[in-house]
């Protein structure tokens, strides 16, 4: 995305965003290694305007989870459309007895799943910015979730895991 520092200087100026100086090379090789950049400081602080300066400047999307007590995989990961899925077996119930395993296949897909941030944000062709916004409300069960997608870029849903062959980009 950015080719060093002053690259990402001179975008994120092109843009109007200015960034302290020593926010530049972290940035930037957060970008280059593949790596999670975790950005704090207190409210109002830019934290969110940079991540979404970031994304702009580097051509790309900002995919955006908030946190909360009590947040669950299923609004950050996402979950079967079950509607979808008993509509389709309606649809495709003239199919022959050995038709269903296909049909079956068919049912644990993408196509029947009502996607959230962090699913999008893996699937995405090119990299995105994923921005956690206040992480530290989740408890211990979703840090091992957020665990997995910043160490693996993986998501497991339901004993399968969906992943990307290219390396987690940034995060803020």
């Amino acid at each position: 995305m950015f080719s060093s520092p002053e690259e990402v200087a001179q975008k994120l100026s092109a843009i109007q965003h200015l960034v302290a100086d020593e926010l530049l090379p972290v940035v930037y090789l957060a970008m280059k290694l593949g790596k999670p950049l975790l950005v704090g400081g207190p409210p109002g602080s830019g934290k969110t305007e940079l991540a979404c300066a970031v994304a702009k400047a580097a051509g790309t999307v900002v995919e955006r989870l908030q946190c909360y007590v009590g947040i669950n995989e299923e609004k950050a990961i996402g979950k079967c459309d079950e509607a979808l899925q008993k509509l389709f077996i309606e649809a495709v119930r003239e199919l022959p007895a050995n038709g269903w395993e296909d049909i079956r296949r068919e049912l644990h897909t993408l196509a029947f799943f009502t996607q959230g941030p962090l699913l999008r944000a893996v699937l995405y062709e090119r990299p995105c910015v994923l921005l956690v916004d206040e992480i530290d409300k989740v408890d211990q069960g979703f840090e091992a979730l957020l665990l997995e997608l910043f160490s693996e870029w993986q998501i497991s849903i339901r004993n399968w895991a969906l992943s990307k062959p290219r390396p987690f980009r940034s995060l803020f």
